[in-house]
């Protein structure tokens, strides 16, 4: 399968923004900021704002959490080429998938926009183009993501009554 995805991919445009995208994601970084600016910019909605940040750094943490105990090693197929760099040998479950997921559903709770489509496949797709996921890895971690997501809307829903 990834063979085949890299094969559509070769060449192309998608394999510089794959790598755009993976350089946003690294440890949540460009949605922690994205969180962060809303805060400082959506006054009426900081605390809001900063509990769907707080959000996101779980799920990342989670994601690293369950990559730890599973210890699943990315791909290694002479087949697959690796096209970007990764901060560990690790692969299940995605952590790039899994923020962007957290942070698709919560933000996309707070600006009113369906964010989980128009996120999430990219960002799954893009491990797959870069050679550094199985397709089971984004799927686990958007699952995750999804969940931690739910659980903080919940919890921060439970303190504002």
């Amino acid at each position: 399968m990834l063979q085949a995805v890299q094969g559509a991919a070769a060449g192309t445009a998608v394999v510089r923004a794959a790598r755009a995208m993976s350089l946003f994601g690294e440890h949540a970084a460009g949605w922690l900021t994205i969180g962060a600016v809303g805060a400082l910019v959506d006054a009426p909605r900081r605390r809001e704002w900063l509990t769907a940040a707080a959000g996101v750094a779980l799920a990342h943490g989670a994601s690293i959490g369950v990559k730890r105990m599973v210890r699943r090693p990315r791909p290694h197929d002479p087949r697959v080429q690796v096209l970007v760099g990764t901060p560990s040998r690790l692969s299940f479950p995605s952590a790039h998938a899994t923020s962007t997921t957290a942070a698709a559903v919560l933000f996309g709770a707070l600006i009113h926009k369906p964010l989980v489509p128009l996120l999430v496949p990219p960002m799954a797709l893009s491990r797959l183009v870069l050679g550094v996921h199985y397709p089971s890895d984004v799927v686990a971690g958007s699952v995750l993501g999804a969940a931690v997501a739910v659980a903080t809307r919940r919890l921060a829903q439970r303190g504002t009554r």
